[in-house]
């Protein structure tokens, strides 16, 4: 497949780049600083630059993929309205273009809490109304979407061990290693289309892990 990861410079989507190109896809992430392209290279994927905020349109970068995925986001520093237009208006552009561009599948990198951000204390609670919003554009789309909610982010060594749910509210860590495994999965596990899913480490294969929640 051509799979196009938006956010490519990312801690997640430099280890799910790698994983892609190990499988022999063609893996391409979307960067905005013509600087971070050597770093994709070196994990084997094609840099493609492109604006999640301010360009109008990603059709040019989504052309020719087969499916995207949404590892983008604006950063704990950010404030609300930078939340807004990455978490939520670069998800939304995304989708626009996969839709416009014939690229059905769609991955969305979601978080816990965002099916409850008015629960939420008010650091969190921009960031994840803004996800929240983003799942339920992407879910209206049509695509053939998955909405994957990882745990606590470490930088453990991953283990290919986990748990996933289509219960919601949970909680526990989970290494990036194994979130960008979960997504490589994902992508090509059919059963995963239409699902929202939460993961953390846990003791089962993840494709075992994915196959399980149909």
């Amino acid at each position: 497949m051509d799979i196009l990861v938006a956010g490519g410079h990312g801690k997640i989507a430099l280890r799910l780049l790698k994983l892609l190109t190990d499988q022999g896809h063609t893996a391409r992430g979307l960067i905005r600083k013509p600087e971070q392209a050597d770093e994709l290279r070196a994990v084997g994927a094609v840099p493609v630059l492109g604006d999640l905020e301010n360009d109008e349109s990603l059709e040019a970068p989504v052309q020719g993929a087969d499916a995207v995925v949404f590892a983008a986001g604006a950063g704990p520093g950010s404030g609300d309205a930078r939340k807004r237009t990455v978490d939520l208006g670069g998800a939304v552009k995304l989708a626009d273009a996969a839709i416009k561009t014939g690229a059905r599948r769609y991955v969305l990198i979601s978080s816990i809490g965002a099916d409850r951000p008015d629960s939420a204390g008010d650091s969190m609670r921009a960031y994840l109304q803004a996800k929240a919003e983003a799942d339920d554009y992407v879910r209206g789309t049509g695509l053939d979407y998955t909405i994957v909610r990882p745990g606590s982010l470490t930088d453990d060594p991953g283990t290919g061990l986990v748990i996933a749910s289509t219960r919601l509210g949970n909680r526990g860590p989970i290494p990036r290693d194994d979130v960008a495994a979960v997504l490589a999965a994902t992508l090509t596990t059919p059963a995963t289309i239409g699902v929202t899913f939460e993961v953390f480490a846990g003791d089962t294969p993840v494709e075992q892990a994915l196959t399980g929640l149909a």
